[in-house]
């Protein structure tokens, strides 16, 4: 299992072994399982992510994949200056998980290779991670210049027009600069999609295992990994900020130089829901992040007893009943409207716009002023009780006088 933390990221996957790069046939054989999981058929029946980008924050995707050729545009290099001159990059990772989200295979009807979940979506590689066994592997670590190249990666991809961004990538330490890009594409429109992380079998406190970045920001899509009976996956993160799951075991893509891999973790699951936010998207590009959201979690299946727990999230994705959600919650928005809705950014009763006026009490300034004034209150009804009992005596001499 890959993890290493640091100035830099790490990749949440890893690969087990190269398949021989014969027969395409048992390539999409080993995607079967996959495939069903997520009810993809019945869900290209109403989109195949036509006309979508998804960002793929990685190590670089190889366009010239035989199961990617055309619809891959390679961005900037945010780890340019790690690796020394003319070091080309393996790509490897970074490949996989495109291929995943959007490989349409190749061949006569494109029936051999890798089916990605999004087959007609585009994919903008930006590189913001390297390989381990690069040779700036250990310098893009260690180096503060390259701290914020995440952040400065999901601007981009938003600046380029990217409708979700898959981010298959974890670290320990959130920054500023991070949370700010999350919020500016939220604030676009764009989802965000990204790995719970692969430290799953190492608990915090005994209560969960470590929270993971940028998947614990809010507004993330977080995303875990489950095993062959849809069970959480040992390695697979588990804590609140997981909201779905989605298969993360021995599961098969594309690598450089039309390889294909097999590999687990929160990757891989985080790249398939990525496709299916692309399916949304494709079918609903209006849809806000939120709603989005929303659909992927209220259409989960295989959803933990209570509906909700930290190891699943909301349950297992599924792109048919995520389209069929989508399309319920199409006609809303995250705000009511109509004559009759209140702004929330303007005052209720139509009181006056302006700063509030806060006022800080001292509590042990008011526990002394409510003391006097019980024993101003104490004094007052002694003092009531003299008058009473003077008043009474009087009344009696005078009535002895009259006698």
């Amino acid at each position: 299992m890959l993890s290493r933390f640091g100035v830099g990221v790490a990749l949440a996957g890893v690969l087990l072994f190269t398949a021989p790069p014969a027969q395409a046939d048992d390539v999409r054989g080993g995607q079967r399982a996959v495939i069903k999981t997520l009810r993809l058929p019945e869900a290209w029946r109403t989109s195949k992510g036509a006309g979508v980008t998804v960002a793929v924050l990685d190590s670089g995707v190889d366009p010239r994949h035989r199961d990617l050729a055309g619809s891959v545009r390679v961005g900037k290099d945010f780890t340019e200056g790690a690796n020394p001159p003319g070091t080309s990059p393996s790509r490897l990772h970074g490949t996989y998980m495109a291929s995943l989200i959007a490989g349409h295979g190749h061949g006569p009807g494109g029936k051999r290779g890798i089916i990605g979940v999004a087959p007609e979506a585009d994919v903008l590689s930006v590189r913001v991670i390297l390989e381990d066994e690069e040779p700036g592997f250990r310098e893009f670590n260690s180096d503060e210049r390259f701290e914020n190249v995440v952040a400065r990666g999901i601007r981009y991809a938003v600046d380029e027009g990217a409708d979700v961004i898959n981010m298959s990538i974890s670290k320990q330490l959130a920054t500023r600069e991070e949370r700010a890009a999350i919020r500016y594409a939220i604030s676009r429109g764009v989802v965000l999609v990204a790995a719970a992380g692969n430290e799953g079998d190492r608990k915090t406190d005994g209560a969960f295992a470590p929270y993971s970045y940028p998947a614990a920001f809010p507004g993330v899509v977080s995303v875990g990994a489950t095993d062959r009976r849809l069970r959480r996956a040992t390695f697979s993160n588990w804590n609140s900020s997981v909201l779905v799951a989605a298969p993360g075991v021995d599961i098969m893509g594309a690598g450089p130089g039309d390889e294909y891999w097999v590999g687990r973790g929160t990757s891989q699951a985080t790249a398939l829901v990525s496709g299916v936010a692309a399916l949304i998207k494709a079918e609903y590009p209006d849809m806000s992040p939120p709603l989005v959201a929303r659909a992927l979690t209220d259409s989960a299946t295989d959803r933990p007893p209570g509906g909700y727990d930290t190891a699943t999230g909301f349950g297992v994705v599924n792109a048919a009943r995520a389209l069929t959600e989508a399309a319920r919650l199409a006609g809303h928005t995250e705000a009511a409207t109509g004559l009759d809705v209140h702004d929330p950014a303007r005052p209720l009763a139509g009181g006056q716009e302006g700063p509030v006026t806060v006022i800080v009490r001292d509590d042990r300034l008011v526990t002394l002023y409510t003391a006097i004034s019980a024993a101003a209150g104490a004094g007052a009804l002694a003092s009531l009780s003299v008058i009473f009992v003077l008043v009474r005596r009087v009344r009696r001499a005078q009535m002895s006088q009259d006698a």
